[in-house]
C-alpha cells in the first residue's frame, strides 16, 4: 500500500546530518514525519493529487536547530515588552532605537533593552553613558542591561525602582554613587546578578492576553532563524506551574511553533529539596508529547552551587557546605531516575560538584541517566574525562562571543583559546549540544553563535581560537540538531532529516556551508517547517506562511523592531510548486479562502504577496 505525502519539498540540496545519506535533493512528508528521503524521482513517487509540492530552487536545507539551552518560557513572557539591539552595528543607532520607542512607551511602562549585547558590537566600542540615556528618555523609564556584570538606569527608572541615597545595597551587588552618596543609575554585579534581576523584576507585567501574543511573537521570531525545537532552562522568577500556565495553554490550543522540553528551576534558597520533592511526586521525565514535554531538573539545583561568570569580576569560589546541599538534591533525583543539568562555568566549581556526582553514584549508580553541565567554559580535560565516566554531556553556549574581551583582559589571550573547550570535549566523546542561554545574556541567535564556534571569534571581531580549536561547518550544524536532541532524551527521534524522525527543517537564505564566515551571521530562513507544516516563510515563499498575528499592544518595540537587527529581506524570485494548494486571500473584498491549480515551476515575485497570487489568477486583489 502507497502512503502518500501531505508535503513534499523538491530542488533543494538538504544536508540531512545523516552519515548513512549526507545529502538529498528531495524530501517527502506525512503526518509529521519524515516519508522518504533521496531523489527528486525518489520522492515524487509518493505524490498524489492532495499532495503540496514546494520548488525549493536549490536553497540549502537543514534539520530544525534546537537549542540546548534558551530561557524560551520567561523569554516568550517579556518578549513584546523589549527593545532588542541585537546585531545592532551602531551606538548612535542604539541610542535612536532608545529614544523612538521611549516617545511610543505609555506610562508606566518601561522600555527594556534586556541582554543579547555588548559594547564590542557597535562601530563606538563603547557603552552608552547615563547621560545619553538620560537625553534619550527624560520622562520614560529605562531599564539596560548588560550581560551578567551591570544595569542602567535612566532617573525615571531610578524613581520608579525608589533607590535613593539611603538605599543600602544589597547582597551580591552595588547601586553606583556619585561624590553625594545619590544613586548614579548604574547597578554592578558584584559577583552575582541578583541585583540586576530583581531591579527588572519591578517592572509592570504584561496582562495575561498579551503574554500570550508575546510568547507567539517570540516563537515566530525563533522561526524565523530556523529555531524547531528549545530546551528551556528555567530561570530565576519563573515558577513551576504558575509561570508555564500560558505554554501549556498554547500547547493545548496546538499554537506552539517551536518543540519545548523543559527544565524545572528551584526558586527557593535552602528550600531546593523541598521543592524537587514536590515536583517529583507531580512529574515524571518525558511526560507529555513531542511539543511539550517535561525534561528533568535543573539548571539551578541549589542556590550555593551557582557560580555565575561575570568576567569582570574575580572568580567566586562556591562556599562552604555547598557539597552537602548539592548531594542531598543530586542523591534523591537520581533515586526517582530524574535527568539534571547544573550550571556552571569553571573548573574549580566543576570539581567539586564531581566529587558530589562521583559520591553519590557510587551509592545510585547512575547508569545512563541523562545529566549534564551547562557552559563549563574553563573545565579541563581531567573532568571531561570525569564527565564522560559518569554518562553525562556538556551543553555549551556562546556566551564568549559576547565576554571573550572581558574574559581575555582578565585571565589572558592564551586562556581564551579553549574557553569553552568544544574540540576537547568531541574528542574526549562527550555528548555536546550547542544553544545561547538568551535572552538575558546573550542574543538568541542561533547563526550568530554557529558563526562565533566556526570562525572562532566574538561578536566584536576579537579572534580567540586557534584553528585546533575551532569546529568545522558540518560538525557545527551537528551540534545545534542532532547533538542537541541527547539533552533531552530524544536522539533518533529529531535531528536528522531521515526517514522516520520528526519532520523539522529549516530552508535557508543563503548556504551557510559555502558563505563567507561574516555572512554567517546574517543567515535567515526563508521558510520553517515544524511537524510537518510551514510555520514561518519569506521572501517567494512568504505566501506559504501562517498570517501574522498582530503584536500586542501596539506600542510594543516589537511593531518597529521585530527581533534580532536586520537589513532588507532577501530578494529575487522563487518558484514554488503546488499540486494543489488551498490557502487564504486577504484583500479589498475581505478574506476568501481558494484553491487553485498551479503550474509547478512558476516564477513569483518576492515579497509581494499580491504579485504572487495574481500571478496564480486569485483575482480578489485590485491591481
Amino acid at each position: 500500500m502507497t502512503h502518500f505525502a501531505s508535503l513534499i519539498l523538491t530542488n533543494g540540496k538538504f544536508h540531512t546530518v545523516d552519515r548513512e545519506k549526507p545529502l538529498a535533493n528531495a524530501v517527502a512528508i506525512k503526518d509529521g514525519k519524515f516519508l522518504a528521503v533521496g531523489t527528486e524521482n525518489e520522492v515524487m513517487q509518493f505524490a498524489d493529487a492532495g499532495t503540496q509540492v514546494i520548488d525549493l530552487q536549490g536553497h540549502t536545507a537543514v534539520p530544525g536547530l534546537n537549542d540546548s539551552h534558551l530561557h524560551l518560557i520567561r523569554g516568550g513572557l517579556n518578549y513584546n515588552l523589549e527593545l532588542r539591539w541585537e546585531g545592532v552595528p551602531s551606538l548612535a543607532d542604539a541610542l535612536r532605537m532608545l529614544k523612538d520607542q521611549a516617545m511610543r512607551t505609555p506610562g508606566p511602562q518601561w522600555v527594556r533593552v534586556v541582554g543579547g549585547w555588548t559594547e564590542f558590537q557597535f562601530a563606538e566600542r563603547r557603552m552608552p553613558t547615563l547621560d545619553e540615556i538620560n537625553q534619550a528618555a527624560p520622562d520614560t523609564p529605562v531599564f539596560i542591561l548588560h550581560l551578567y556584570d551591570r544595569a542602567l538606569l535612566n532617573r525615571a527608572a531610578l524613581k520608579v525602582v525608589g533607590y535613593t541615597k539611603d538605599t543600602p545595597n544589597p547582597p551580591g551587588g552595588e547601586i553606583q554613587r556619585d561624590s553625594n552618596g545619590n544613586p548614579t543609575g548604574m547597578l554592578i554585579a558584584k559577583p552575582n546578578a541578583m541585583i540586576l534581576y530583581s531591579t527588572l523584576a519591578k517592572g509592570p507585567k504584561l496582562p495575561l492576553e498579551q503574554q500570550v501574543n508575546s510568547t507567539r511573537q517570540f516563537m515566530r521570531e525563533l522561526n524565523r532563524l530556523g529555531l524547531t525545537s528549545a530546551i528551556d532552562a528555567g530561570g530565576g522568577f519563573q515558577n513551576y506551574p504558575e509561570d508555564y500556565q500560558i505554554i501549556d495553554e498554547l500547547h493545548q490550543k496546538n499554537q506552539l511553533t517551536v518543540r519545548i522540553a523543559y527544565n524545572l528551576f528551584t526558586q527557593r534558597p535552602q528550600h531546593e529539596l523541598d521543592d524537587f520533592k514536590l515536583w517529583t511526586d507531580m512529574l515524571k521525565p518525558g511526560q507529555g508529547t513531542d511539543f511539550y514535554r517535561h525534561n528533568g531538573a535543573g539548571e539551578m539545583l541549589v542556590f550555593s552551587a551557582a557560580d555565575f561568570e561575570d568576567f569582570l569580576q574575580p572568580r567566586p569560589d562556591l562556599p562552604p557546605g555547598t557539597e552537602i546541599e548539592l548531594e542531598r538534591v543530586v542523591r534523591h533525583l537520581v533515586e526517582h531516575r530524574w535527568p539534571f543539568r547544573l550550571h556552571a562555568t569553571y573548573d574549580e566549581s566543576i570539581s567539586r560538584m564531581l566529587d558530589v556526582f562521583e559520591k553519590v553514584n557510587s551509592d545510585i549508580p547512575f547508569n545512563g541517566l541523562h545529566w549534564f553541565f551547562d557552559h563549563a567554559e574553563t573545565i579541563t580535560e581531567r573532568n571531561i574525562e570525569r564527565v564522560k565516566a559518569l554518562g553525562g554531556g556538556i551543553a555549551v553556549q556562546h556566551r564568549m562571543a559576547f565576554q571573550g574581551e572581558y574574559f581575555a583582559e582578565r585571565y589572558g589571550l592564551e586562556a581564551t583559546k579553549h574557553t569553552p573547550p568544544v574540540a576537547k570535549m568531541l574528542s574526549a566523546g562527550l555528548p555536546v549540544g550547542l544553544g545561547t542561554d538568551a535572552t538575558r545574556v546573550a542574543s538568541y541567535n542561533p547563526w550568530t553563535a554557529l558563526y562565533w564556534l566556526v570562525s572562532g571569534r566574538t561578536v566584536g571581531g576579537m579572534a580567540m581560537y586557534d584553528d585546533d580549536a575551532r569546529i568545522d561547518r558540518e560538525t557545527a550544524l551537528m551540534l545545534w540538531t542532532q547533538g542537541s536532541s541527547w539533552f533531552s532524551s530524544e536522539q533518533g527521534k529529531k535531528g536528522q532529516i531521515k526517514a522516520g524522525q520528526l519532520a523539522d527543517l529549516a530552508v535557508l537564505s543563503e548556504d551557510f556551508f559555502s558563505v563567507p564566515e561574516e555572512r554567517i551571521k546574517g543567515i535567515e530562513s526563508v521558510m520553517t517547517v515544524v511537524d510537518g507544516k510551514v510555520v514561518y516563510a519569506a521572501g517567494g515563499f512568504s505566501p506559504l506562511s501562517p498570517p501574522a498575528i498582530p503584536v500586542l499592544p501596539d506600542w510594543s518595540p516589537v511593531t518597529t523592531v521585530p527581533g534580532h537587527y536586520r537589513s532588507a529581506p532577501p530578494q529575487g524570485t522563487a518558484r514554488v510548486g503546488l499540486v494543489r494548494q488551498a490557502h487564504q486571500c486577504v484583500g479589498p473584498c475581505g478574506v476568501h479562502k481558494h484553491s487553485h491549480d498551479i503550474a509547478r515551476g512558476s516564477d513569483v515575485p518576492v515579497s509581494d504577496d499580491n504579485a504572487f497570487w495574481g500571478a496564480l489568477g486569485c483575482s480578489c486583489f485590485s491591481f
